[in-house]
């Protein structure tokens, strides 16, 4: 059975950092794109951070640009945000998201909640 776990929200002050995990089972992460996407209340869901592979090319919504940080161990088959200078506007919900590179199935973590605020 496959499982993506997110852990590390919670409630931070405007400036501070938090480092989100997805911890993967079931799945090895070498094999998937993965992402993290957020969701805010009344809002649609958004992009913030992809990684082609675990080490490679990573891209990030330009609302995080230079703020955020994805990446991931292959050891620990987890990935990671690493988010600093938190806005008020980063809160949401946020999720991990893996994308089989050659087959495209997807798979889904529950979320973790991030509020910004002080």
């Amino acid at each position: 059975q496959v499982q993506l776990v997110e852990s590390g929200g919670g409630v931070v002050e405007p400036g501070g950092s938090l480092r989100l995990s997805c911890a993967a089972s079931g799945i090895a992460l070498p094999n998937y794109v993965m992402s993290w996407y957020r969701q805010a209340p009344g809002k649609e869901r958004e992009l913030v951070a992809t990684m082609t592979s675990l080490g490679g090319s990573t891209d990030y919504a330009d609302s995080v640009k230079g703020r955020f940080t994805i990446s991931g161990n292959s050891a620990e088959n987890t990935v990671w945000l690493q988010m600093n200078r938190l806005k008020a506007e980063d809160t949401a919900v946020y999720s991990c998201h893996a994308r089989n590179r050659w087959t495209s199935v997807v798979h889904w973590g529950k979320g973790t909640l991030v509020t910004v605020s002080s």
